[in-house]
């Protein structure tokens, strides 16, 4: 009877702990190259990839505490629902990149990335709080292709 109780308490647990069914979780490469794919310049991959490990551990489905003016960081690349997207909850943002929090969640990256440059072109790479890790010499992504 123990060991059923133990194994309920386990499988009610376990989703709490699980990535969601949504989204995916990422390695250096993998990044590196889908955003190839998607346009990025090859001398931007390897700032892009150590602001995803920074952001989010490299976690498209990340959506990150409450910062202290009460928005949210979204995505594999932390995108603030007060400028860059529109959150669910119908929260006041301005919107910027033109698209819902929830698109920055998926498995497809390409919204992401999208907004992303859009943040890069506008305020440069300090958007990033996690910048300072990524603003010196970074290892070569050249063996991931």
């Amino acid at each position: 009877m123990k060991a059923f109780i133990v194994l309920v308490a386990l499988a009610l647990a376990a989703p709490a702990f699980a990535a969601p069914a949504f989204g995916r979780t990422m390695d250096r490469c993998a990044l590196a190259r889908e955003m190839s794919r998607l346009g990025v310049p090859r001398d931007q991959l390897a700032r892009w990839t150590c602001i995803a490990q920074h952001e989010s551990s490299y976690r498209t489905w990340v959506v990150g505490p409450s910062n202290s003016d009460g928005s949210n960081d979204y995505g594999i690349f932390q995108i603030n629902n007060y400028y860059w997207c529109q959150p669910s909850n119908g929260r006041f943002s301005h919107n910027i990149c033109g698209m819902s929090c929830n698109s920055l969640l998926t498995e497809d990256i390409t919204n992401s990335v999208r907004c992303a440059q859009k943040v890069l072109s506008q305020q440069g790479w300090t958007a990033w709080s996690t910048w300072h890790y990524c603003s010196g010499y970074l290892p070569s992504i050249d063996s991931c292709f």
